[in-house]
């Protein structure tokens, strides 16, 4: 999962493109923008949030989550302490993709970390770990 760790979204953008079927003159008249403007974006590392959602929309696929994936491996481990007050909205849950389950087996299997370093860092229950080591895992860990 080292797409994670750098990401460069002009580089992922222009990937999704290669593998869609859209025209040019559809996404300079989808974004309001030339060519080169377009090429512009596909040569950059990162995009402002209004321009990457209509990006979004017209590839129908959540640039965001590549963020928001980046997080979940790369943050450090918040306090155990007093939960903070904020006005943000805060989430119940992470969300698990495949990938980051593949990434977390993988850690275990190679032997890179131990279940007990993947649940405290990563603050995923005991259980749902031993759920993906039994449900994902090709060798017994």
């Amino acid at each position: 999962m080292s797409f994670f760790k750098d990401i460069y979204i002009g580089n992922m953008l222009r990937n999704a493109l290669s593998e869609s079927e859209i025209e040019m003159s559809r996404i300079c008249n989808f974004l309001n923008c030339s060519e080169e403007e377009v090429e512009e974006m596909l040569n950059s590392k990162s995009l402002d949030t209004e321009i990457l959602l209509r990006w979004s929309k017209l590839l129908e696929y959540d640039f965001f989550r590549i963020y928001s994936q980046h997080l979940i491996f790369h943050s450090p481990t918040g306090s155990k302490g007093k939960p903070n007050k904020t006005t943000l909205p805060s989430f119940r849950k992470n969300i698990y993709t495949k990938e980051m389950i593949d990434f977390i087996i993988e850690k275990i299997t190679k032997g890179e970390k131990t279940k007990h370093q993947i649940i405290e860092e990563y603050r995923i229950p005991k259980t749902t770990l031993y759920k993906w080591l039994s449900k994902f895992s090709k060798d017994e860990v």
